[in-house]
C-alpha cells in the first residue's frame, strides 16, 4: 500500500510530500513515547508512553490503516489524557551561563531559523504548486540545519530531545486542533449545516444580503468558539448560513469567504478550546491566570470583528 501510494502517478508531489512530513511527525511522537516509557522520573511513564506512541501510529500510518482500529487508537490515546496519566518526563536543563553566553554572541540572528519557517511557508504557497504545509515543513527542516551552522553543540539528537522536552509540556493538548478539525467534517457529514439554515431562514429575510453577512460574520466566531477552530466552524457555518443566504445571493465568494475565516479567528481570540493558541502559552510562559491571554485578547477580537463585517459589506 505504501509503495504504491508513492509510486502512483496520479497522487501529486505535494501529496506524497506531506506524507513524508506526517512520517516525521509520527517519528518524533514515537521516540517521546519511548523516552517517557523508559524514563523512571516520570510517575506516570506508562500512560505518558502510550499516549505517545498511539498518536504516532496515528500520524504515520493513519492514511493505510483501517478507519476502526484508526478511532480505537483515538480512543486509547484519550484514555490516559482523561486520567490525567501523561505527565513531563525528565530533562536535562539548559546552563542559564550558556544559554545567555550564546544570546549575546547570537543577538538577533537568533530569529533568522524562526523566520525562515514562516518564509519558506509563504515562498512554497505564492511560487509553487507544493502548498504552505509543505513549505513549513521544509522551512523547519532549513530552520535546523541554520541552528546547526550557528552553533555546532546542535546535533540531530538535541532536536528530538527538545521536540520531546516541547511535547511534554504541551501533553494531551496537542492533538486538540485535529480532534476539533475532524469535529468540523463530522458536522457537515451530519447534516448540522442544513439545520442551522432551515432555523436562520426563519429569521433572516428573504434576499437581504446585508443582514446575511452579518449574521454569516457573527455566527463564524461563535462556532468557532465552541469548536475551538475556525477551519472546521467555517464549513458548517457556510452550507447553513454563508452559501444560501449570501453567496447565493451573488457575493464574491473570495472575498466573503476570506474574511468570514477571518472573523471566525476572532472565536479563536476568545475560547479555550482553541488550546493551541490560549492555553498552550499559558503553560510554557507558567502564568498564573490559566485564563490571562484570553481576558487580553477579548475586546481587540471584537474590534476586528466589528471592522471585518464592514469590510464585507462594503466590498462584497
Amino acid at each position: 500500500m505504501i509503495n504504491f501510494f508513492f509510486s502512483d502517478p496520479k497522487i501529486t508531489i505535494a501529496a506524497k510530500l506531506l506524507e513524508v512530513l506526517f512520517f516525521l511527525m509520527g517519528f518524533v511522537c514515537f521516540f517521546t513515547g519511548v523516552k517517557n516509557l523508559t524514563d523512571k522520573g516520570n510517575k506516570s511513564s506508562l500512560g505518558t508512553g502510550v499516549f505517545w506512541i498511539a498518536l504516532s501510529i496515528v500520524l504515520a500510518f493513519g492514511r493505510w490503516i483501517p478507519n476502526l482500529i484508526n478511532g480505537i487508537l483515538v480512543l486509547i490515546m484519550t484514555l490516559p489524557a482523561v486520567l490525567r496519566q501523561v505527565k513531563p518526563g525528565q530533562s536535562k536543563p539548559v546552563d542559564p551561563a550558556y544559554s545567555e553566553a550564546w544570546s549575546k554572541k547570537l543577538n538577533m540572528t537568533i530569529f533568522i531559523p524562526a523566520l525562515s519557517i514562516g518564509t519558506f511557508a509563504l515562498i512554497f504557497a505564492l511560487f509553487t504548486k507544493l502548498g504552505a504545509l509543505v513549505g513549513i515543513g521544509f522551512g523547519v527542516i532549513v530552520a535546523i540545519v541554520t541552528l546547526m551552522l550557528m552553533n555546532h553543540d546542535n546535533k540531530l539528537p538535541t532536536f528530538f530531545n527538545d521536540a520531546r522536552r516541547m511535547l511534554d509540556i504541551v501533553g494531551p493538548l496537542s492533538m486538540l486542533p485535529m480532534l476539533l478539525a475532524s469535529l468540523g467534517a463530522i458536522f457537515t457529514k451530519a447534516g448540522v449545516g442544513e439545520v442551522i439554515a432551515h432555523y436562520v431562514g426563519m429569521i433572516i429575510p428573504q434576499g437581504n444580503i446585508n443582514i446575511g453577512i452579518v449574521v454569516f460574520a457573527i455566527a463564524m466566531p461563535l462556532f468557532t468558539i465552541v469548536m475551538g477552530n475556525a477551519f472546521a466552524a467555517i464549513t458548517v457555518i457556510t452550507v447553513g448560513i454563508g452559501a444560501p443566504f449570501v453567496l447565493a445571493l451573488g457575493a464574491n465568494p473570495t472575498i466573503i469567504g476570506m474574511l468570514a475565516l477571518t472573523c471566525g479567528y476572532c472565536g479563536t481570540l476568545c475560547t479555550p478550546m482553541a488550546a493551541n493558541f490560549n492555553i498552550v502559552p499559558v503553560a510554557l510562559l507558567d502564568m498564573k491566570d490559566r485564563f490571562g491571554v484570553i481576558k487580553r485578547q477579548w475586546i481587540p477580537a471584537l474590534f476586528i470583528l466589528a471592522f471585518q463585517i464592514g469590510y464585507m459589506l462594503l466590498f462584497k
